[in-house]
């Protein structure tokens, strides 16, 4: 499979900055990355609808290279909480079936579009107001945490994001200390990521006009250019992460993402 170089280069910046804002302000790429993976395939003719789906498949896949790089790192500093992890990640599993396997296939790419959108504003709402819920509760036990694994995968699995944003606010609500939180989060985005991109290989087969290079809805050029790209620059992020000031740089960020937010609401609205 012979890549442009042009393709090479626009991948290979995206992997860049997206491993490198990922290790700066401990965001998750797909954010990032399917909006502007969106743009590149749809650049290459694409059908629009195609390109969505294409798009937020090839996001969630890259997660699991990045994953490993991240939860290593976390966990030589002990804080993933591997107990969580074993009791969350079975209902990952199903819910990631559900969404990847079922309801990524029925919805057209506008509504996932839409929702992603959805997502992205309110990831962006939570950063500029950097709002953490009040820790209330301790962990449910194992049946609670299979329901709550379960639509953990389930909506990572609709918008091709590693679940963070669900995993970290429930688990800080529960009253699992915040770099616990994080770390565990870490931890959960490799089974997320396997279990969503498989399910999106098979959902994806027999799927007309894919272009060169897919493998179901995942497309390898882009799978392979920025998971190199993000997992060498994640640790220069983190690195910089105690030069700069965080804090300023996710109001900044956060107005980023409400643009990208809304360059994915026309799509959805347009297709």
């Amino acid at each position: 499979m012979m890549l442009e170089p042009l393709l090479i280069v626009e991948l290979a910046a995206l992997g860049l900055c997206t491993g490198f804002l990922a290790g700066l302000l401990g965001i998750g790429g797909g954010m990032i990355m399917v909006p502007f993976i969106t743009v590149i395939l749809s650049g290459r003719g694409v059908a629009p609808d195609l390109a969505v789906k294409m798009a937020i498949a090839t996001s969630m896949a890259t997660i699991i290279f990045t994953s490993v790089s991240s939860v290593r790192a976390h966990h030589k500093r002990g804080a993933v909480r591997w107990d969580i992890v074993k009791l969350l990640a079975p209902g990952i599993v199903i819910g990631a079936a559900l969404a990847s396997l079922g309801v990524f296939s029925l919805l057209k790419g506008s509504s996932l579009a839409l929702l992603f959108a959805a997502f992205v504003a309110f990831s962006a709402t939570q950063m500029l107001l950097n709002k953490k819920p009040q820790a209330s509760r301790t962990l449910p036990g194992p049946a609670g945490q299979l329901g709550a694994g379960t639509v953990i995968g389930f909506l990572s699995g609709l918008v091709g994001a590693g679940g963070g944003f669900v995993s970290v606010p429930f688990m800080t609500w529960c009253n699992v200390a915040i770099h616990n939180a994080v770390a565990t989060s870490a931890g959960l985005g490799f089974p997320i990521a396997l279990a969503n991109g498989i399910g999106y290989v098979v959902s994806g087969q027999g799927v007309a006009n894919l272009p060169s290079g897919s493998l179901g809805y995942v497309y390898l050029p882009a799978l392979l250019v920025i998971g190199i790209a993000s997992v060498l620059m994640a640790p220069v992020g983190v690195k910089a992460a105690h030069a700069l000031p965080v804090a300023s740089l996710k109001r900044v960020f956060a107005s980023i993402l409400y643009g990208l937010a809304a360059y994915m609401l026309y799509k959805g609205l347009s297709t």
